[in-house]
């Protein structure tokens, strides 16, 4: 995807431009976005494009007018957990400040398509989490409530209810009997490759920097400010610079001289052979530590909780499919017939509480959006929003106010390692 400098497109993708461009044998489209040298200096430096980056670039463009931005990533665009997650959204959390932040990125993706001019694939095919234990039943029927408060439609559904939904369940298993669910009609999935490309498309377009295979080796600091990030392509300064690396979040962080709360951690995932529509929910299990959705090829969608060590490995392992897989055939008795097609694993964050930080740092310029662990996909649209307004004022706004580093010191913990149940 990337290109010249001299072949972005600015034009509009349309039912219009795919005739023109079929009449001419598809010879006029232009690369999505550019893929130029970087300049000495910037406004704002952006290290990481994955999605939660390229969001805050795009709204730092779009709502606060700064463009003079670089996104410097180490790989390739999306090649982080952007191109390794499961693409869950969902915005059904207990706590009001991640119900709200959440559902600000819920309501974004619902339009995302549009507002990119780029098919990101929304699908929301509603999504099911289900009570397996009396435990859950309680704490689930509490974030409905929880939910009902803060305005995000959630409900509580009956077995027999969830039975009629999604037939290929066993809601009658010894170990794990379906108990109820909690339910958001309006959460679902996202092409997670189309959510970086767009982003970055529309980055490219307001005249943004996007610098691919360009590592930060080193961040420059005195007087308690940033003056610049030297690179495998060079030093570059910057008035402001926004760390949104994910798992490498805390080694970036000690690089200008601070540290972080946050542990790194292996979580992996697989796919099987495609087979014919059979899943049009996207379904949680915490109980057992497992869920499953069906991609639009066909293949199921399955994944579990992190390795339970820290590690920075991107690979999948036996002991993940094992573990991941038995529980979840019980609850899924089809399963057990599929073959898997591939596996990997991406890098997550994690914090004491299972949620976000979006804060400024004791470095006075620099400033950090990480901790989402295994939820990050869900909320990239609401994340960038947040952190371009922390970025261009210089200060949290309602979003991000409650996710600060401060809260750690202080005790204000926004826990969400129930209603985050596996975190995706």
């Amino acid at each position: 995807m990337s290109s010249n400098p001299a072949s972005s497109s600015t034009g509009r993708y349309s039912v219009f431009a795919i005739a023109r461009e079929a009449m001419r044998l598809h010879s006029g489209w232009k690369r999505a976005w550019t893929s130029p040298e970087p300049r000495k200096k910037y406004q704002v430096v952006i290290v990481g494009a994955g999605g939660h980056g390229l969001a805050t670039a795009y709204y730092l463009g779009k709502n606060f007018g700064i463009t003079d931005v670089a996104i410097i990533e180490k790989g390739w665009l999306g090649g982080g957990n952007t191109g390794r997650n499961t693409t869950i959204i969902r915005s059904n959390y207990l706590q009001d400040p991640s119900a709200a932040i959440y559902d600000k990125a819920l309501k974004l993706y619902e339009n995302l398509s549009q507002d990119l001019n780029y098919n990101v694939m929304f699908s929301p095919r509603g999504l099911l989490m289900l009570a397996q234990t009396e435990h859950e039943v309680r704490g689930y029927k509490r974030t409905v409530y929880a939910n009902q408060l803060q305005d995000v439609a959630t409900e509580w559904v009956t077995p027999e209810r969830i039975k009629q939904m999604l037939p290929i369940i066993n809601i009658d298993g010894p170990r794990y009997p379906v108990l109820g669910g909690l339910y958001q009609e309006r959460g679902g999935t996202a092409r997670h490759d189309a959510v970086a490309w767009g982003y970055a498309r529309a980055c490219s377009a307001m005249g943004m920097h996007i610098i691919q295979n360009c590592e930060v080796t080193g961040i420059e600091t005195g007087a308690g400010q940033v003056k610049a990030v030297n690179t495998g392509k060079g030093r570059i300064e910057c008035d402001k610079l926004a760390l949104v690396v994910a798992g490498h979040s805390s080694v970036m962080a000690e690089k200008a001289g601070f540290r972080l709360p946050i542990e790194s951690m292996a979580l992996q995932a697989l796919v099987s052979e495609p087979v014919k529509p059979s899943c049009d929910l996207v379904i949680m299990a915490n109980t057992v530590h497992g869920y499953l959705s069906q991609s639009d090829k066909g293949e199921m969608v399955i994944g579990g909780g992190t390795d339970g060590f820290n590690n920075y490995s991107q690979r999948g392992s036996w002991q993940h499919i094992e573990e991941t897989i038995r529980a979840l055939i019980e609850t899924f008795p089809m399963l057990s017939r599929l073959k898997m097609l591939r596996q990997w694993g991406g890098i997550v964050d994690m914090t004491g509480d299972r949620s976000p930080i979006l804060s400024t740092t004791p470095v006075g310029n620099i400033f950090v959006n990480c901790g989402w662990g295994t939820g990050g996909f869900k909320a990239i649209p609401g994340s960038g929003w947040a952190m371009a307004e922390l970025v261009a004022k210089g200060q949290p706004g309602p979003l991000a106010a409650e996710f600060g580093l401060d809260r750690f010191k202080e005790g204000r913990f926004i826990d969400e390692s129930v209603a985050a149940g596996v975190a995706h």
